[in-house]
């Protein structure tokens, strides 16, 4: 088949829900082509108006990374767009056969996907369906973003071409933002490649479930497990920074341009980056005592004695990212031991000596308890036989309140003098 006197068509690469792909050659210019033709879509009104905005938003951009649209046009009413042959697949088809990536591999993938993002955002413009899919590999190896039909244009959000409150893109790649109906911004890029990545390290997305509306939760609210947890063998630099591109708020996650000079200079090989704040607060939650969860941050050799009260993971298990150590207890010294028994044995003497003065002092062998005078020349003498207290307020010996309470002189019944008997009359003493 010949499209517009020009593109004759050869091999089928592809059919997707909007058109199908074919292998071509440009009789014009004597190169091989892909030629995508739009299907009939009558459950979709807006699919031509989308199919029109894939070839204005990729004709704008000419990078070694994105794939380039050459012509577009329109052929027995069915709409066509040409662009360059890409030879070696997408990303879908590699997983497909291998399954995982080396981190070699990712680290280079992500330099080139991010080099590609950061000129299409250069230009306004935000793919809003980064997937393996859509990450085409040539036949050198080089990563080549393609299918921009529900991109985006910044300075133009009527370009987003969907009904109100609709979600357009793939789940398991969706941005936490996307996923609560905002508007796609650069950074919504920048975490699906992290997810794609993610993806291409562990065989699997950061989040699966049994439904497309559970995926989104997960993206809104869970927190991936690291790769290292689920055994990749991976450089704690580029695990933080990959779960840096998987915050859950854009202006946590770093830009398309940072993301490229960063795995392009090699810096994934070198000291961790700081983890997303998501993840910094699940590591707090997961170290607190009881827990049972471990938990991973950068990466820390191992002390060659640990110290007591040290937590220390074992050696296939990443570091926590505090260590908790028990406080010291400071000796004490052998003479402060001594003054201690010293001091204890030097008050109980004390106590024994006060104790025995005081039994000597009240003993009934005494001849007087003195209370404190206020007046020496006033004296009350009472009889033996007299309730007597020594308080000032006790019952017969309360004070006037002009005059001070007086000394009390006590005389025991034991040492009381005999009462004089009386004479007779005769002068004599009366027997008793």
């Amino acid at each position: 088949m010949l499209i517009a006197d020009r593109y004759r068509l050869g091999d089928a690469l592809g059919r997707g829900a909007m058109g199908e792909v074919w292998r071509a050659f440009d009789e014009t210019l004597s190169r091989p082509v892909a030629v995508k033709l739009l299907l009939p879509q009558d459950a979709d009104p807006t699919a031509a108006s989308r199919f029109r905005l894939e070839a204005q938003t990729a004709g704008r951009l000419s990078h070694p990374h994105v794939v380039g649209v050459r012509d577009f046009g329109e052929y027995e009413n069915r709409l066509f767009l040409v662009m360059d042959l890409v030879e070696g697949g997408s990303l879908a088809g590699l997983l497909a056969a291998q399954r995982t990536l080396s981190a070699e591999q990712v680290a280079r993938i992500a330099a080139e996907a991010a080099d590609g993002l950061a000129a299409a955002h250069r230009r306004g413009i935000v793919h809003r369906d980064i997937k393996p899919a859509n990450l085409l590999l040539d036949a050198d190896g080089t990563l080549k973003i393609g299918d921009f039909g529900i991109a985006r244009f910044l300075d133009d959000p009527g370009n987003a071409l969907t009904a109100t409150g609709q979600i357009v893109g793939t789940s398991l790649y969706l941005a936490p933002e996307r996923a609560l109906g905002r508007t796609a911004g650069p950074a919504s890029d920048v975490y699906s490649l992290g997810c794609v990545l993610y993806q291409l390290l562990t065989g699997r997305p950061p989040f699966q479930a049994d439904s497309a509306l559970a995926v989104l939760h997960q993206h809104l609210d869970a927190v991936p497990p690291t790769p290292r947890q689920l055994g990749v063998s991976l450089p704690p630099a580029f695990q933080n920074y990959l779960l840096g591109m998987l915050a859950k708020e854009p202006q946590e996650r770093p830009t398309a341009e940072d993301v490229a000079a960063w795995f392009a200079s090699g810096a994934w090989l070198g000291a961790p980056e700081a983890l997303p704040q998501e993840h910094q607060d699940h590591t707090r939650r997961d170290a607190r005592p009881g827990t049972g969860s471990r938990v991973t941050g950068p990466a820390m050799p191992p002390p060659t004695a640990p110290t007591k009260g040290t937590i220390v993971p074992a050696a296939d298990t990443e570091w926590r990212t505090s260590v908790h150590r028990a406080a010291p207890r400071r000796p004490r010294l052998p003479f402060l031991r001594r003054s201690g028994l010293v001091a204890a044995l030097g008050a109980a003497a004390l106590f024994a000596v006060a104790l025995l003065i005081g039994m000597a002092w009240f003993s009934p062998d005494t001849g007087s308890a003195q209370d404190p005078q206020a007046d020496p020349s006033t004296t009350t003498t009472t009889s033996p036989t007299t309730p007597v207290s020594s308080s000032p307020a006790a019952p017969g010996l309360s004070a006037s309140p002009s005059q001070p309470a007086a000394q009390e002189t006590l005389k025991p019944a034991g040492n009381a003098e005999p009462k004089p008997k009386k004479p007779d009359k005769h002068g004599g003493k009366a027997n008793h």
